[in-house]
C-alpha cells in the first residue's frame, strides 16, 4: 500500500489530502503506521515494529490494522502499489 505524495502529515495525527480538501486525524500509533506507509514500509517491518514496541497480540495487530488501511483507502489517501497489481 502506498500514500500519495501530496498527503499532509503533522505531527499531532492532523492528516490533509490537498486534492480533495479533507482532512482527518488519527492517534499516536495510526501516525507511526501511516508515517511508515509513506515511507514504503512493508506490512511485515511494520507488524514487527507495532508487536516489538506496544502491548498487542498478533490477531489484534492484524484486526487493527486492516481495519486501518480500510479506513485511508476509503478516506482516499492511497494509490495503487504496482506489487499489489500482480
Amino acid at each position: 500500500m502506498k500514500i500519495k505524495r501530496n498527503i499532509a502529515i503533522s505531527d499531532s495525527g492532523f492528516i490533509f489530502n490537498p486534492s480533495s480538501g479533507d482532512s482527518f486525524s488519527t492517534n499516536p500509533i495510526g501516525l507511526e503506521i501511516l508515517r511508515m506507509l509513506k515511507d514504503d514500509k512493508e506490512k511485515e517491518a511494520i507488524k514487527k515494529h507495532v508487536l516489538h514496541t506496544y502491548q498487542t497480540d498478533e490477531a489484534t495487530f492484524e484486526k487493527d490494522y486492516y481495519d486501518f488501511v480500510n479506513m485511508l483507502i476509503k478516506m482516499n489517501v492511497t494509490e495503487e502499489d504496482e506489487k499489489e497489481k500482480n
